[in-house]
């Protein structure tokens, strides 16, 4: 049973990699520049994002990496190796701190943004809202992530060295 668990170490390892990139990518300068953009545009470029970004590969990496961080935790409590209490902060934070941000927080965010018609009145409000908050919170899961990773890795290091 151990080598199961080292592979799905490494593998969580991968995911919340690709996830640290992406939500960094987003707080280093996409926001930055959809911020540079009149209100109209940046709330249809961000509706656009919203939409391209929801794709099979996109959940394959998001929502695989949350699988993947859970059987971790069920693995790690079941047989324990050296590193699996690593493991299992490392799926916890990812699971809390960009899963769970994501679906109470941003996911909410971008639907309000797609409600509201890039001309109406109040639009630029919100949009300027969206920009700050969004973004402050795609920070958390930006370092949730990263964080993950780190434990990830150190954990995949006791085990593949035990």
């Amino acid at each position: 049973m151990a080598p199961t668990q080292v592979y799905l170490v490494l593998i969580a390892a991968v995911g919340t990699g690709l996830n640290a990139g992406l939500f960094f990518i987003f707080s280093a300068c996409i926001m930055a520049a959809l911020g540079r953009l009149p209100s109209q545009g940046g709330i249809a470029a961000m509706n656009a994002i919203n939409d391209v970004i929801q794709n099979p590969l996109f959940f394959l990496v998001f929502l695989g990496t949350a699988v993947v961080a859970a059987a971790v935790l069920v693995v790690a409590f079941m047989h324990a190796l050296p590193g699996s209490a690593l493991a299992i902060a490392a799926s916890l934070v990812f699971l809390v701190g960009t899963i769970g941000v994501t679906i109470v927080v941003n996911v909410p965010m971008n639907n309000a943004l797609a409600a509201v018609a890039p001309t109406d009145p109040q639009a630029a409000t919100l949009w300027s809202d969206y920009l700050s908050n969004w973004t402050t919170w795609n920070h958390v899961r930006s370092v949730a992530s990263f964080a993950s990773l780190v434990l990830f890795v150190l954990a995949y290091g006791r085990m593949a060295g035990a």
